[in-house]
């Protein structure tokens, strides 16, 4: 059985390697920098090829005037079609009719399905999320819109408490903090890690989005953007060493530039990191030809044949 995580990270860009604009070139994040062969998450640095990883710099403006948004981003990258080109535009954040239609017509959770192939949206949704899209107050993000479309359940509390599903900021503790859900149980980075590793490796393609990254780009709050950086790499280190490379892919990318550039509040123009684990074997024929965001979902396919 073979397995593929999309590990999506919002508002993550490829930028200069300035510690003092760019919290890629200023946290301490030994996973990340130990998968890259010592190097950051930085301009210049792709294409590469490390014992374990490719990295490649991936163009998330379509030849499209405007900076990348959102909701066109995430649709392209699930659905394989350069849909700011075919609505006229960047939009986000949230999608509009046209975005969702194209989205709802097709997306990698559809396609997977049809092939008789298992299927998972791994981050676990409060109870308030369900109400607000039930009542009409809030809409579906992309992601979760395509997913929803293709019949793919989105995970609860209830999922949460009984270990499949894991919290957006991985431990659990914003659930508590910020909504009031006391009965959130708290893990630890490292658990998460290891539980978002053990939750891809029963299905053959999971998908967890990260979206703090691109709230906290807007934030402009450099040492708070390192903290956010920081917890992820424990996690992602948990993840890791879990992972067995010989049965999967590891897919880490984003939608648009953000987060990598602390002097504005503002998406950029930089290209998105495609940053590939796994073995050579499986990894070098799915890297191939990656050069924009049109390309991903063309490649999740072509690695399920």
């Amino acid at each position: 059985m073979k397995h593929f995580l999309f590990l999506f990270l919002d508002g993550v860009g490829l930028g200069d390697d300035d510690p003092q604009t760019n919290p890629f070139a200023r946290a301490a994040m030994p996973a990340l920098q130990n998968l890259l062969g010592g190097r950051r998450l930085v301009q210049g640095h792709a294409p590469l090829h490390t014992e374990r990883a490719t990295l490649l710099a991936l163009d998330a403006r379509l030849g499209v005037p405007g900076l990348p948004q959102s909701a066109t981003g995430q649709a392209t990258l699930i659905n394989g079609k350069n849909v700011p080109a075919a609505i006229g535009g960047h939009y986000g954040p949230k999608p509009n009719p046209p975005v969702a239609e194209i989205v709802s017509q097709e997306n990698l959770f559809k396609s997977l399905k049809k092939r008789g192939l298992s299927v998972a949206f791994l981050n676990a949704f409060p109870p308030g999320y369900f109400e607000a899209i039930a009542s009409g107050r809030r809409l579906y993000g992309t992601i979760a819109l395509g997913a929803s479309r293709a019949g793919v359940p989105l995970r609860t509390l209830e999922d949460l408490e009984e270990g499949r599903a894991v919290s957006a900021d991985f431990s659990g503790q914003g659930l508590r903090e910020r909504l009031g859900l006391k009965r959130v149980p708290v893990i630890s980075l490292s658990e998460a890690g290891r539980r978002l590793s053990r939750l891809a490796q029963e299905h053959n393609f999971s998908l967890f989005e990260y979206w703090l990254t691109d709230y906290a780009g807007h934030g402009q709050d450099l040492e708070a953007a390192c903290r956010l950086l920081e917890e992820f790499d424990r996690a992602l280190g948990a993840l890791l060493a879990d992972w067995d490379d010989e049965a999967g892919l590891i897919l880490i990318t984003s939608d648009h530039g953000n987060l990598e550039d602390m002097s504005t509040r503002r998406h950029t123009s930089n290209p998105v990191p495609g940053l590939i684990v796994g073995s050579p074997q499986l990894r070098l024929p799915f890297a191939e030809g990656l050069n924009d965001l049109t390309d991903i979902a063309p490649a999740v396919l072509k690695f399920f044949t």
